[in-house]
Order: structure tokens, then C-alpha cells, then sequence
């Protein structure tokens, strides 16, 4: 735990890497990542504010928790991964603290607000829809959300969220506020960095080939603000390229981590 923010190291040497997952996550979805990655360098495992085992906010807000997540970095500069939402996180951070990013890896997503239907909108209804009080196992969790999330990998993710205290069961993450702020989480604060300077430190930029998170008319913008970006597309992956396609990610990262 650091800065209220819990977090978790693997690797005892080398250059320092912080992993900054997306929405509904938590730190050890990047474990896989992580300790492959670990050979090499120290790698930090950070769960977002309102999910795994971090504090829950009174909102969202993508500069307050890109402040939160440099704090992480003021005594020692890092290389920054972040995934969908904790990808806008880490640009944020770089827009606004470039000194302690060293370099940046923005895992599909874009600076950019996205608009239209949303499946997350349908986790969370999902989520909210799932009787606690009258939950027995967590496999009839899993079956009562088979419905409304039909695919099994996705459930899975979302369940891990679920806990048990006791004879009790409650959702880890901060249900409400990631429910009721998803128009925030899939926005993007330009008025909150307009006055910033473009990062001008390495940036990878790395997109799910079934994704429609990238798309080739965001790389006007990415530019923009992060003119050094090189994009590179995971074939054969949707928007969870880190746990669809881990192999490649790692020899991705492994890659751009030791360049100079």
C-alpha cells in the first residue's frame, strides 16, 4: 500500500515498470505479465482507486487518479502501462507529470470520448441485477449472470470482484460510483489538460486487431498529444489483448522497455 493506493511488486531489480489496469480489474489481472517481466525489472502491480483493494472515492475523476498514481512515481521515475481506463490514467499522468514517466504504453484505447453502446453498461446492470442476499456459491453467481453475460471468460472477470465476508457476499469494487460515472470513464478530460505540453518521452501504442477501441482515425489525436508514439496491432486479439494474446504482449513490452 502506497499513497492509499494497494499495490504489489514483483522483480528486485532493474528498471522500474508500473502496470495500471482497466475497468472492473485489479492489479493481478497484469500478474501473468508482470512476472515474466519480473526477470528484468521491478514491476509494481497497482489496483485503481474504487476497484480491488484500494479505497473507494466519492467519484471518478481521470486527473485525480492520475495524480494518485504519480505520487506512486515522485521518489523514482517509472515506465507506465496502462490498459483502457487505466490507459487514459497513464496518459493523464504523463500529460501532467511527465518528469516521473519515463515512457509510456497505451494498451488499446485512445484519447478520445467514446460514444454509443457500451458493454460495460451491461456489466453493470448485470452486476447491480445479481441478488446478494440470496447467493449461495459462487458458481450460482456464475449461473445466475449467464444470461446477461453470456461469455464465460468475461464472467469470470467480472466475478472476480465478488467476495465473501462471512456468511455475506459483496462486490470488492465501488459498484455505484463505476456505475454511475461510465459516461466519465469513457470520456476523456480535455479541458483538465488543454494548457499541457505534449509528452515527449516514448509512447508504444498497442491495439487489439478485433478491437474497436483503435481505430485509424485516432491517430490524429494520439499525436497530437504524444507525438514520439509507435503503433503496433496484436493479431488475433480483441480489447483484452493482454490476457487473449500474453506471449506476445510480454515480447511487445519486453521489447520497447529495453530500446533507448
Amino acid at each position: 500500500m502506497s499513497d492509499g493506493l494497494y499495490t504489489r511488486t514483483l522483480g528486485d531489480h532493474g528498471s522500474r515498470v508500473v502496470l495500471c489496469h482497466g475497468l472492473f480489474g485489479q492489479g493481478r489481472n497484469w500478474t501473468q505479465i508482470a512476472k515474466a517481466l519480473a526477470t528484468d525489472h521491478r514491476v509494481l502491480l497497482v489496483d485503481m482507486p474504487d476497484h480491488g483493494r484500494s479505497p473507494w472515492s466519492e467519484g471518478f475523476d481521470y486527473v485525480g487518479v492520475a495524480d494518485q498514481v504519480a505520487t506512486l512515481l515522485a521518489d523514482e521515475p517509472a515506465a507506465v502501462v496502462g490498459h483502457s481506463m487505466g490507459g487514459k490514467v497513464a496518459m493523464v499522468a504523463a500529460l501532467r507529470h511527465p518528469e516521473v514517466v519515463q515512457r509510456l504504453c497505451v494498451v488499446d484505447v485512445a484519447p478520445v470520448v467514446y460514444t454509443g453502446g457500451n458493454e460495460f453498461e451491461g456489466f453493470v446492470a448485470a452486476m447491480r441485477d445479481l441478488d446478494l442476499t440470496t447467493l449461495g456459491t459462487r458458481d450460482e453467481a456464475d449461473t445466475r449472470l449467464a444470461g446477461a453475460v453470456p461469455d464465460p471468460g468475461v464472467r469470470a472477470f467480472l466475478l472476480q470482484n465478488l467476495r465473501r465476508d462471512g456468511d455475506a457476499w459483496r462486490w470488492q469494487l465501488n459498484l455505484d460510483v463505476l456505475g454511475d460515472d461510465l459516461d466519465t470513464i469513457r470520456g476523456w478530460p480535455e479541458d483538465q489538460v488543454a494548457d499541457r505540453d505534449p509528452y515527449d518521452g516514448p509512447v508504444l501504442w498497442v491495439a487489439g486487431e478485433q478491437s474497436a477501441y483503435i481505430r485509424d482515425d485516432h491517430a490524429e489525436v494520439m499525436e497530437r498529444w504524444f507525438p514520439r508514439v509507435r503503433r503496433v496491432t496484436v493479431k488475433g486479439a480483441g480489447h483484452w489483448v493482454h490476457s487473449e494474446r500474453p506471449a506476445v504482449v510480454v515480447e511487445i513490452l519486453r521489447r520497447f522497455l529495453a530500446a533507448g
